[in-house]
């Protein structure tokens, strides 16, 4: 069974930085695509960013692009988003998804079915 747990959200001024981390268990990590997606209230989840199972491919939805990046550590079971040049408009919820069929751009235009792979969400909140 698979369980993630996400960490590192919190609350920062609109310029500011944060790194969220996600450790996973109960698959094999450096063999699984991952992702992050993101859930503002009242609005649809949205994908921000996906991973390869190696790290060297990865893509962003435009709206995090320049701004954000993605990264993975096989041996430690983790998957980050460093966050830099926040806007109010990032402030929400996000969540970590494992084991995702493929990593590319299409699959950022697409809106998550689910809220990732069952963790609670670290909320991010960028203040103004």
């Amino acid at each position: 069974q698979v369980q993630v747990a996400e960490s590192g959200g919190g609350l920062v001024q609109a310029g500011g930085s944060l790194r969220v981390s996600c450790v996973v268990s109960g698959l094999t990590f450096g063999k699984t695509v991952m992702g992050w997606l993101r859930q503002a209230p009242g609005k649809e989840r949205e994908w921000v960013s996906c991973i390869s199972w190696t790290g060297i491919y990865t893509y962003y939805a435009d709206f995090v692009k320049g701004r954000f990046t993605i990264s993975r550590d096989n041996a430690k079971n983790t998957l980050y988003l460093q966050m830099n040049s926040l806007k109010p408009e990032d402030t929400a919820m996000y969540y970590c998804a494992a084991d995702l069929p493929s990593c590319s751009q299409s699959l950022l235009s697409t809106t998550p079915r689910t809220s990732g792979s069952g963790g609670q969400g670290t909320q991010v909140t960028v203040s103004s």
